[in-house]
């Protein structure tokens, strides 16, 4: 393995994070400041305790979660498609590099960057309300499979697009709503069962339950299926890339 190559390659995407650190850092750790204000305190003191914890509390795996898979899937797919933009990517791909190792490279970078910024998030959390982590290797399981899998599914974003606004469409029009229908903000237990049902086919739910559960160890399904539906997505993605590689798709033409 080109230890070298993964290493220049991680090295020059981590910086482009200290380079743009009020993007980056700052803005979304923010954002998610505002959503502890706004649900947590304002309308989290309306609304009564779920299983046993504050709304402020019940919210927090939610908004990390949201956070998470946004920036692993920003960081990534721009990584990958500003190479192709400026065309130095055919450097790379003629460069002594497999693409295991390619994937490595900036993959980490951005499941890097997303996780320590989940992990600052939750250091904020801690400011609004009385926090808890009922199971923390599970909850640092989570986090790091969430980053990688939704890097690699940012990675096949920026392969797929052709320009910079296909970057934001997935993002925007599916992984956001499908975040706020995931159960970020409430418990499906709330809903009736028509709708508590089609819950069970938003895939980011699991993602949300799973993280919920390391927190206040109760959640609307086993953790077990919450992890397995993780590691299922984690293999698509996988064998997505792995396919890309194999057939050039967007990367040689």
């Amino acid at each position: 393995m080109n230890l070298y190559a993964v290493k220049s390659i991680y090295v020059f995407e981590m910086a482009r994070t200290f380079r743009t650190i009020l993007q980056s850092i700052v803005s979304p750790v923010l954002s998610t400041a505002l959503y502890f204000v706004v649900f947590g305190s304002a309308i989290g003191s309306r609304i009564e305790a779920i299983d046993g914890v504050s709304y402020g509390a019940f919210i927090v795996p939610g908004l990390i979660m949201m956070s998470l898979l946004t920036m692993s899937i920003s960081n990534a797919s721009f990584g990958i498609y500003f190479p192709k933009f400026t065309g130095t990517i055919y450097e790379m791909l003629s460069a002594p590099v497999s693409p295991f190792e390619i994937v490595t490279a900036y993959v980490g970078a951005a499941a890097t960057k997303s996780a320590a910024i989940g992990l600052i998030i939750l250091a904020t959390a801690a400011f609004f309300v009385d926090l808890q982590i009922a199971h923390p290797v599970v909850m640092l399981l989570f986090l790091v499979l969430t980053a990688v899998t939704f890097s690699l599914f940012g990675f096949l974003i920026g392969i797929w697009a052709d320009g910079f606004e296909k970057l934001q469409l997935i993002p925007l029009l599916i992984v956001m709503p499908l975040t706020f229908l995931g159960g970020s903000f409430y418990s499906i237990d709330m809903l009736p069962a028509f709708w508590r049902s089609v819950s069970l086919f938003n895939p980011v739910f699991y993602l949300v339950s799973g993280f919920r559960w390391s927190f206040i160890g109760t959640s609307e399904v086993a953790i077990g299926v919450s992890l397995g539906m993780t590691l299922v997505f984690l293999g698509l993605c996988l064998a997505a890339t792995a396919w890309v590689f194999r057939t050039g798709y967007r990367l040689k033409n």
